[in-house]
């Protein structure tokens, strides 16, 4: 059977009425929602759509329609570095099928929604045009706010290069097929972003941290903390436990100790399974080494971390077992 997730992350958090509207659009048969999660410090919502390949991009398509119809980028704010009323939307093989037929299956879901929706759309990852554009983080440069003079200077893949009325009201959107990444945030004991945006430049692999991580520092007006956001674009690379155990050394230099992890999403079993081998590196029961994981990465500090509804395995095992 053919499965593949799409995540897309749409530039609200904080109204439940339109967050609601848009995982409904998503409900197609053969595609399922498995998991919603917003901030509404961050203003962002991530969700997790997984099933049949052809089903997941038909949800994944009605999701971006119904998100460029209820968001309207003028007046939104939040923490998160964003483009567009759907931000960015990864679509990543989960099983029987190829990153290629995946990178396949997004080129096509990026055409349809340039030429349906009249969405700039651009396209990363395995569907990067230039090594360049593979990095998000290159693309979304300026954010939102620089958009109209990216439409020249960076034009997308697909749909507008002009700025007008409708772009300025949508955004643009960021497509292409990837692999698994996992979304890990550190709570700090300090309002300081400062030193949250410091010890994330240090962690970043482009300013020679970790391989493979990603790293921004902010403020959660929330949890009245900075955290250290982190993406993990390739756990068999460094995992969360090497993440964390490298943050809390880099906050204890400073004076300070990690209050909270936070995983946003699914996550797969073995980058859990891989952190309690961190830790227990004689243990081979899978419980005890996710459990070891759950409570050394303090995951249960924000909100109770449920295996069954958090692990991306689980989840799916729960609809097609």
């Amino acid at each position: 059977m053919q499965i593949i997730e799409a995540v897309p992350n749409i530039s609200d958090g904080e109204h439940p009425d339109i967050i609601a509207r848009v995982v409904a659009a998503a409900s197609v048969p053969g595609a399922h929602v498995l998991h919603v999660d917003s901030n509404a410090d961050a203003n962002r919502t991530v969700i997790t759509i997984a099933g049949n390949p052809q089903a997941v991009a038909e949800s994944t398509f009605l999701l971006i329609h119904t998100a460029s119809q209820l968001i309207d980028m003028r007046t939104q704010r939040g923490a998160h570095p964003r483009l567009g009323a759907t931000d960015v939307c990864p679509l990543v093989p989960v099983q029987d099928i190829s990153i290629e037929e995946t990178s396949r299956l997004a080129e096509k879901l990026a055409q349809k929604a340039a030429d349906n929706l009249h969405i700039p759309i651009y396209l990363y990852e395995e569907n990067a045009r230039t090594k360049e554009r593979r990095n998000l983080a290159f693309i979304r440069c300026g954010e939102y706010e620089r958009l109209p003079d990216k439409l020249r200077t960076l034009p997308p893949d697909f749909g507008p290069k002009t700025w007008n009325e409708h772009v300025a009201k949508t955004g643009a959107t960021v497509i292409g097929a990837r692999k698994f990444l996992i979304a890990f945030n550190m709570s700090l004991n300090t309002q300081d972003v400062t030193i949250a945006r410091e010890i994330a430049t240090q962690l970043r692999e482009k300013n020679g941290g970790l391989k493979c991580v990603k790293a921004i520092g902010w403020y959660m007006p929330a949890y009245r903390c900075a955290q250290v956001s982190c993406n993990l674009t390739d756990f068999t690379q460094t995992g969360l436990s090497e993440v964390f155990e490298t943050c809390k050394k880099l906050a204890a230099t400073r004076g300070l100790q990690i209050t909270a992890g936070e995983l946003i999403g699914l996550v797969p079993q073995e980058a859990l399974i891989k952190a309690g081998h961190f830790y227990l590196p004689e243990e081979k029961n899978t419980a005890t080494l996710i459990d070891a994981a759950v409570n050394k990465l303090l995951l249960n500090n924000i909100l109770p971390f449920k295996p069954n509804e958090r692990i991306l395995e689980r989840v799916l095992n729960s609809l097609y077992l």
